[in-house]
């Protein structure tokens, strides 16, 4: 099995993974804050047809030439018609407002926010709700889902391992946090392809099922054991296209 995995890792893990996936965002930029708050924004709309959302977050980007810039200048943007599924204006609005508090007023950054490992979601989620003037908007909380509400983080997980993880595709852009720590982003191919080569037991997509998969894949690679997303991922794919 790890021999199946690692080469299915060399298989998909190259460059051209970039160009179909939400990470090209963050590839445009070169400035530390634009990469990860692009990658960051990309992470929470990555959800539905990928063509739909690639789309609004090409429309979103080309307001400004850094998403940094953006995040302090929202306001004079006219976002009021932005709408994608159920996250509305007011959603993406609360979203850089948050952002802009977070980077200005805080003078922190999102590798800060996310760096003790302890909690660390319930406390990067809990950081966005109470500064939110709508954290029961349907959007917001889908946006920041939790893990207690039987919620796999599979947007967040993807975000660290773009952050933390090396490679031709991922930046290893934050030091602050290993690798070991990062927790596999669970989707629907993910799931479905762990459960037939056995590597999943647990029914549920859910957080408890991300951490159970996480640690069978520590078997293989005890350091590194995301990599293996590019390999189950990847072939959850390209297994749907045939």
């Amino acid at each position: 099995m790890k021999k199946l995995l690692d080469d299915l890792v060399k298989k998909y893990e190259t460059k051209d993974f970039i160009k179909d996936d939400p990470i090209q965002f963050p590839h445009r930029f070169k400035k530390k804050e634009d990469i990860e708050i692009s990658a960051f924004i990309s992470s929470l709309f990555a959800f539905g047809r990928r063509e739909m959302f690639i789309k609004k977050l090409n429309g979103l980007f080309s307001l400004s030439s850094s998403p940094y810039e953006l995040i302090l200048d929202y306001k004079k943007y006219n976002l009021s018609d932005f709408l994608y599924r159920f996250i509305k204006s007011n959603d993406l609005v609360e979203l850089l407002k948050i952002l802009n508090k977070l980077y200005c007023l805080d003078k922190s950054s999102l590798e800060e926010l996310f760096y003790e490992k302890k909690d660390r979601f319930k406390r990067v989620t809990n950081y966005f709700y109470s500064n939110c003037n709508c954290p029961n908007s349907t959007g917001f909380c889908f946006m920041f889902a939790k893990p207690e509400n039987k919620s796999a983080l599979k947007r967040i997980n993807m975000f660290l391992r773009w952050m933390v993880r090396g490679g031709e595709v991922d930046f290893n852009l934050w030091k602050t946090i290993k690798k070991s720590e990062l927790i596999i982003p669970l989707d629907t191919h993910v799931a479905r392809i762990s459960r037939e080569f056995k590597l999943l037991n647990r029914k549920q997509n859910d957080f408890k099922s991300a951490v159970e998969l996480t640690q069978k894949l520590k078997e293989f690679d005890s350091l590194d054991p995301v990599k293996y997303d590019f390999a189950l991922f990847g072939l959850g794919v390209n297994e749907n296209k045939n």
